[in-house]
């Protein structure tokens, strides 16, 4: 497996985003909240990340099992955390990276997985808006994000209920040059779509996206209070961090680089955290959310054999 250079360009765009919001940062209370860190939350923030990680593999694996495919937990859930490498890519796309393996491991085509990996996509968007609700109770604006959020996921719905629409999508994303490839394997499998949507699959996992969202918002509550942040309850941090994600998602950033950092870093400022102060906290609840995955995923790909595939692509 070769690694397109728009992938070490996200690094590095990375890289010069948090340099930028650190050096915008107040470095004495940088250095007070580092040397204060406490440490007795390493391991519940540690421990509560994977376990978000695996309500999203419940999911991955309830949809794959709902198109019939068989396979073997443990490669799988190689071939699952392997797709966190590349969660740094525009809307996450860099996942369907997953549909190659399957297919080289269990010999699944990709017009039966490929689909899955964009339903996911939309059932985190779900998940999302789920937790948001909260963001009511809260936030003044949080009522037109939701609204906003919740007509987009309609038209989302509408196109992938309806067949011609879908077609007309897939007409559209074949001329992106990453995604083309992927395209007329897409064509091939709306009923997989269509089964993926139904009101029972809606529900199972639109919940378990749900759970890991919060999961994850906990991890969070829990990394503020480890950095000596205490004046933000449990119960808006939800509604904090999941208006960041969406408003991150939306943007279709690699990442939601730069727009979810600073949403949340306005939103703790919003709330009593110092502003200069809230652009370092959030680089590090971006380490441990996104890039402690991307170093997991790394790891998973030698296991799962991703850098054994070669660049010509089988078809299905």
């Amino acid at each position: 497996m070769k690694f397109d250079s728009r992938f070490f360009l996200i690094i590095v765009a990375a890289i010069i985003t948090y340099a930028t919001f650190l050096i915008f940062s107040d470095f004495t209370e940088i250095n007070n909240s580092i040397n204060n860190f406490q440490i007795e939350y390493l391991p519940i923030i540690l421990i509560l990340l994977p376990t978000g990680w695996l309500f999203l593999y419940l999911r991955w694996q309830f949809l794959l099992k709902n198109t019939g495919a068989t396979f073997s937990h443990r490669m799988n859930f190689q071939i699952f955390l392997s797709g966190f490498a590349l969660g740094v890519t525009p809307g996450k796309v860099g996942e369907l990276l997953k549909s190659q393996l399957l297919k080289n491991n269990f010999n699944i085509p990709r017009k039966i997985t490929a689909p899955i990996i964009l339903i996911e996509r939309f059932y985190n968007a779900v998940g999302l808006l789920i937790i948001s609700c909260f963001g009511i109770l809260f936030f003044d604006f949080s009522a037109l994000v939701l609204f906003i959020t919740g007509v987009l996921l309609s038209i989302i719905i509408f196109i992938l209920r309806s067949k011609t629409l879908f077609s007309k999508f897939l007409q559209q994303i074949s001329k992106i040059k990453f995604l083309a490839k992927y395209s007329i394997s897409l064509e091939d499998s709306y009923e997989v779509i269509e089964k993926s949507t139904k009101p029972k699959i809606f529900l199972v996992s639109s919940g378990l996206s749900g759970i890991y969202w919060i999961i994850e918002s906990v991890a969070v509550y829990f990394i503020l209070l480890a950095l000596g942040i205490n004046i933000i309850e449990f119960f808006t941090i939800i509604p904090i961090y999941a208006t960041s994600m969406i408003i991150g998602v939306a943007s279709l950033i690699p990442g939601g680089l730069v727009v979810t950092e600073g949403t949340l870093a306005g939103l703790l400022n919003l709330h009593g955290v110092e502003f200069a102060l809230s652009l370092s906290i959030v680089v590090i609840i971006r380490i441990f959310t996104l890039w402690y995955p991307v170093i997991v995923g790394f790891f998973a790909l030698k296991f799962s054999g991703a850098f054994k595939m070669n660049s010509k692509n089988n078809d299905d």
